[in-house]
């Protein structure tokens, strides 16, 4: 059920309209002028008006969006703007849409297949080394999701115990990378311990015993779906164990097209803003929003993901922290998993900001 936010129309579409209204003097005059009044338009019986048409709201501009993955809390932001029709209070169209592989969006964008794709920062950096024509543009989730999970009542409690033990992933590349980055913190290398591909299985891998530890796991999600099956979880998180901040969950466009899009996506940003403050205001009453998107949302473990997201969406989705992008490049330089550190003009981009004169 698409639900109306009322109190916004007050700050754009009445501005439009208010501006349209002080169009109808000269419009008026022109037609008065020309002997084209509304009674003569009338009279020829030609319907509509010159003035009528001048006071209809503008077309609204069709964005397409591609999820990173089914749609959960952690895209709670674009699901309420969507709800809350504050997309077309921006004069947008937008359709959300999820892929049936993963890691397609990036390749969808670079391809003009999809305006837009919700993408994970340390993708980008190895993308755009391979050649993938990308940027950031904006930010859905400013922190690192990403953990190393294991059982709260298992014999892992801390890295180092994780020697000669089994860790499960789901995909390979960069979670390697950062993998490795937190083993070496604790002082353990790869040949340490045993990579068991579990595909997308991490929390029943875990569970069940499978495994030792689980990576790849998001912080607001595994844990809930453990707690959820008796089993606590231990993150281990990866920001505190040898592995630089970087913004999880990022929205990505075609560099070759921004020129023509940047007004597009500032305006598509501004009501994810919007929205994301709305949440952080009203967390009872988003999450009620949130679910109505579809009926398979309302359960217990995203209840509890969705105050888990809370925190963690980005309040200014526009704003770029350069040196963010930097160090992250560095990093996986470092670690051979890129052969140059892109620029941050290569990378990312405020579509926001008012080029210096």
């Amino acid at each position: 059920m698409n639900q109306r936010f009322s109190p916004f129309m007050s700050r754009r579409r009445v501005t439009q309209l208010l501006g349209l209204s002080l169009l109808a003097p000269r419009v008026w005059a022109s037609e008065k002028s020309s002997g084209e009044g509304l009674g003569a338009a009338s009279a020829n019986g030609q319907g509509k008006t010159h003035s009528d048409n001048a006071l209809s709201p503008p077309p609204l501009d069709t964005m397409n969006v591609m999820l990173d993955w089914y749609v959960n809390p952690s895209h709670g932001p674009l699901v309420v703007a969507a709800q809350k029709g504050l997309f077309e209070e921006y004069g947008l169209d937008v359709q959300l849409s999820t892929p049936a592989d993963p890691s397609a969006p990036p390749k969808l964008v670079a391809a003009g297949r999809s305006d837009l794709a919700v993408s994970y920062q340390p993708q980008l950096h190895l993308q755009v080394d391979q050649g993938l024509p990308i940027l950031r543009v904006g930010t859905l989730i400013g922190t690192p999701l990403n953990i190393l999970m294991t059982r709260a009542d298992g014999s892992v409690q801390q890295l180092s115990d994780l020697k000669g033990k089994k860790i499960g992933y789901s995909v390979g590349g960069v979670e390697e990378v950062l993998l490795e980055a937190m083993l070496h913190h604790a002082g353990l290398t790869m040949e340490d311990v045993e990579l068991v591909n579990v595909n997308f299985s991490l929390t029943p891998a875990l569970i069940s015993g499978r495994v030792d530890a689980v990576t790849g796991a998001f912080r607001n999600f595994e844990p809930a779906q453990m707690a959820q099956e008796g089993v606590k979880g231990h993150p281990f998180y990866i920001e505190e164990e040898g592995v630089p901040l970087y913004d999880e969950l990022i929205l990505v466009a075609n560099a070759e097209a921004l020129p023509k899009q940047r007004d597009r996506i500032s305006r598509f940003l501004k009501a994810v803003e919007f929205a994301t403050m709305w949440i952080i205001n009203h967390p009872e009453e988003s999450w009620e929003v949130f679910k109505s998107w579809d009926a398979s949302l309302d359960n217990e473990v995203n209840r509890k993901a969705w105050d888990a997201s809370l925190p963690r969406f980005a309040l200014r989705p526009a704003a770029v922290d350069a040196r963010r992008y930097q160090e992250f490049g560095q990093f996986l330089k470092e670690r051979g998993a890129i052969e140059k550190t892109a620029s941050l003009e290569e990378l990312a981009v405020d579509v926001n900001r008012i080029p210096s004169k």
